[in-house]
């Protein structure tokens, strides 16, 4: 009993000395967000801000166009991640519950374009687009992730086809014997069951879209077009922007990321660790 006690106790504060090390510069961000001017050069560094400044978070947002940059990133997010979604439960759904010729060799092949590097693939799919006329559009940052061809789209595409395996085949099998065809047996019998695991790629599409500063880098030539990420370190290069303002602005950028997974972190824990179908 003691001993159970003790283990019990032992992995909580375990769990607790990890946790905090993690959330140590998220606080470090805030922390500086909040501090003054003259505050940001003591030494020692105040743990604590001695007068916290929230107007910096209004100075942040009024010094660069944070409003624009901010609807431009949520645009590109939502698009995104509603193109995982679908294409990542559709092409899983073939991968797990229809036969056909080449089905796991082509998975195999799938699964290996995982390891390419994306540095690889930047010349001839900027040649690409520039062919089609994309360049300095979001379609290159949106397009690819409805069809699941370049990384991450694959990572979610064998992350759902691990999850939807586990849905008995009895189940498919009996929708087709009463005569639903395979999008009727997708939306109706798969769907409701794989809730879990496409909030998962939900978070994970979203949270890799929303940070991605490569891309927007490459395609984005206008200045009004920029993303948070991209829009961020432009400003930090070309202007003499105060460090707090700098930490103001990076708050505001990962703060829709944190409420989102506050909102959905049930889904994402039994998406990310789920073991049986109930």
């Amino acid at each position: 009993m003691v001993r159970d006690l003790s283990k019990r106790i032992a992995a909580r504060a375990t769990l607790i000395l990890v946790a905090a090390v993690f959330m140590l510069p998220l606080y470090w961000m805030v922390v500086t967000a909040l501090k003054g001017d003259q505050e940001l050069t003591t030494f020692p560094p105040t743990l604590i801000p001695l007068s916290p400044q929230w107007e910096n978070f209004v100075d942040t947002v009024n010094f660069i166009p944070f409003g624009r940059y901010f609807l431009n990133t949520v645009l590109i997010t939502v698009l995104s991640v509603i193109g995982a979604v679908f294409s990542s439960l559709v092409v899983a759904y073939g991968f797990s519950h229809i036969e056909w010729p080449g089905r796991d060799f082509l998975f195999y092949v799938m699964v290996a374009t995982i390891f390419i590097p994306f540095p690889v693939t930047i010349v001839p799919l900027f040649i690409l687009f520039a062919r089609l006329g994309w360049v300095d559009t979001y379609l290159p940052l949106i397009v690819p992730m409805w069809f699941g061809a370049l990384f991450p789209g694959p990572l979610y595409i064998f992350l759902l086809r691990q999850y939807l395996k586990q849905i008995p085949r009895e189940l498919t099998d009996a929708a087709r014997v009463d005569g639903a065809r395979e999008w009727q047996v997708l939306l109706h019998v798969v769907l409701p069951l794989a809730r879990p695991a496409l909030a998962v790629v939900a978070i994970l599409a979203a949270v890799y879209t929303w940070n991605d500063f490569l891309g927007p880098l490459i395609y984005l030539q206008d200045e009004n077009r920029y993303t948070l990420a991209i829009g961020l370190q432009f400003y930090r290069s070309y202007y003499d922007v105060e460090f707090n303002l700098l930490m103001g602005a990076s708050t505001l950028v990962i703060l829709p990321l944190v409420v989102l997974f506050l909102l959905f972190q049930r889904q994402f824990i039994e998406g990310a660790t789920a073991g049986s179908l109930k």
